[in-house]
């Protein structure tokens, strides 16, 4: 009993391992708990984040154990990309957003005008009769689709562009500077007290697809004979711009 009662430990034990270098090294799943970048990610979406894309820090494993000082394996990440990294204020929380500045660039918003080292950043408009969640509550947007170096990809913004104008924000070396989609619903590189610029280090994996979605404002996933209306089959395997 007591030879059988081990070898399920160590059959454990060597699970739990497995799992981790795997979480660690390749690949992780994440949640979406808030609309901050909507319309692309929704809450309840499941999404899988490749840990390799640009390296590897200490906050590429749990608990962002002290292993190393800088990232090992660096790779520079690419203007678009949509980011999972840990919130400067507190190198713990897990946000994601999309990478819109990069060390040595100057971030303004003038009208509500989105500028890139004193360009303005074009838009293409497909809407302005949507309506998108912020937190809670909905709100009217204009919706974009939003084109930043060589990519595109679908912003929205409030219907009177709540957020008009700011600061001119010039990213710092080893730094960078993330937006949500949902513009006048984020928290980001904007606000410098809580989020602000990013450090290299800070960066977590690139998002790649989404696994699984479910409305988690109409129901709990344990609810199964609601599955056909909290369950988004459509967005199964949805590869994220």
């Amino acid at each position: 009993m007591k030879k059988v009662i081990s070898e399920n430990l160590k059959t454990l034990v060597y699970a739990l391992l497995i799992a981790v270098f795997i979480r660690s090294i390749f690949i992780q799943p994440f949640y979406i708990p808030s609309s901050s970048m909507e319309p692309n990610l929704l809450v309840g979406d499941r999404l899988f984040v490749t840990k390799y894309s640009y390296g590897y820090s200490k906050h590429s494993f749990p608990f962002s154990p002290p292993i190393f000082k800088d990232r090992i394996l660096s790779k520079r990440p690419e203007i678009g990309d949509v980011v999972v990294f840990k919130t400067p204020a507190d190198n713990r929380t897990d946000y994601i957003k999309r990478l819109i500045g990069m060390p040595g660039d100057t971030i303004q918003f003038i009208d509500g005008l989105l500028y890139i080292n004193d360009l303005e950043i074009f838009k293409d408009i497909k809407s302005d009769k949507d309506i998108i969640f912020c937190g809670d509550k909905t709100i009217e947007v204009n919706t974009f689709n939003e084109k930043v170096s060589d990519k595109t990809f679908k912003t929205v913004y409030g219907k009177y562009y709540t957020f008009q104008n700011s600061q001119k924000f010039i990213v710092p070396d080893k730094h960078y500077f993330f937006l949500g989609d949902n513009r006048d619903c984020s928290k980001d590189s904007r606000f410098l007290s809580s989020v602000g610029y990013v450090h290299e280090n800070n960066l977590v994996g690139k998002a790649q697809f989404i696994f699984f979605s479910s409305d988690t404002r109409k129901g709990s996933i344990f609810e199964i004979w609601r599955w056909h209306e909290l369950i988004r089959i459509d967005r199964f395997f949805k590869k994220i711009k």
